[in-house]
C-alpha cells in the first residue's frame, strides 16, 4: 500500500506547477467542479476552523477564504502541491505535508473537514474517515466530493486500470458506497448529491453528543 502513496506523491508533484492553469477532464476540471460545489454548500454555514484533506494547491481554501474569514488548514501528500499552496499566501491559512490516514492534528479541532477529488487515492480509506471523525468537533461536518462508479465499471477500474495507470489511484465507488462507508465510520449522512456525470458530494455529521 505504501507504493500507492509514493505513486500519488510523484504524480501530483509533477502536476503541481501547472495544476491551477489546466482545464482537463482528468483531475483539474473535476477538482474545480468539486471545490466550487463545496464552496457553495459552505457559503452560509458558520465555522471557525476548517481542514481540507488532499488540499492540492489550496484551490478550495482560496475560494473559501474569500467568502468566509476563518482558520484554514490544508494537508496534502505532495510537497510540491503544498509549496504551491503556500505561495498563494492565503490569509488565515496554513499548509502541511501529511497523509489522510495519519492526520497530525489533535482531537476535535475542526468544525469542518473537506476532501475534494483525492479520496480515491487513499490506500486506507476507512482509516482516513476515522481520522476525519477524530479531528472534527461534535456536530462538525465531513464533506467529501469525488468521482467514481461501482458495478463492473468500478471493478475494472479498481482491479485493472488503476494498477496499469500507476498514478496512485486505489479504488473507486459511487456516492452510495461513500455514504455507507461514512455511516460505518460513525457519521450521520445528511446529504448525498450527484453533481455532474460521475462527480458526487456526500456530507456526514459527527454526533453532537
Amino acid at each position: 500500500m505504501k507504493d500507492y502513496e509514493a505513486l500519488s506523491r510523484k504524480h501530483f508533484d509533477r502536476q503541481a506547477a501547472e495544476y491551477d492553469a489546466r482545464d482537463t477532464v482528468y483531475y483539474s476540471r473535476e477538482g474545480k467542479i468539486s471545490c466550487r460545489d463545496m464552496a457553495a454548500q459552505l457559503r452560509d454555514v458558520p465555522y471557525e476552523a476548517l481542514l481540507d484533506v488532499g488540499c492540492g494547491t489550496g484551490f478550495l481554501i482560496d475560494l473559501l477564504a474569500k467568502q468566509h474569514p476563518a482558520r484554514y488548514t490544508g494537508l496534502d501528500l505532495s510537497p510540491e502541491m503544498i509549496r504551491m499552496a503556500k505561495g498563494k499566501r492565503i490569509e488565515g491559512a496554513q499548509f502541511v505535508v501529511g497523509t489522510a490516514d495519519r492526520l497530525p492534528f489533535p482531537d476535535a479541532g475542526f468544525d469542518i473537514v473537506t476532501c475534494s477529488q483525492s479520496f480515491h487515492h487513499y490506500p486506507y480509506p476507512e482509516k482516513a474517515m476515522a481520522e476525519a471523525l477524530r479531528v472534527l468537533k461534535p456536530g462538525g461536518l465531513y464533506i467529501l466530493s469525488d468521482t467514481g462508479i461501482c458495478g463492473i465499471g468500478g471493478w475494472i477500474d479498481n482491479h485493472i486500470l488503476f494498477r496499469l495507470a500507476r498514478s496512485g489511484d486505489c479504488h473507486t465507488t459511487n456516492r452510495h458506497g461513500i455514504a455507507r462507508m461514512m455511516e460505518k465510520a460513525g457519521f450521520t449522512v445528511t446529504e448525498s448529491r450527484q453533481i455532474r456525470s460521475m462527480i458526487y458530494t456526500v456530507t456526514g455529521r459527527k454526533d453532537a453528543g
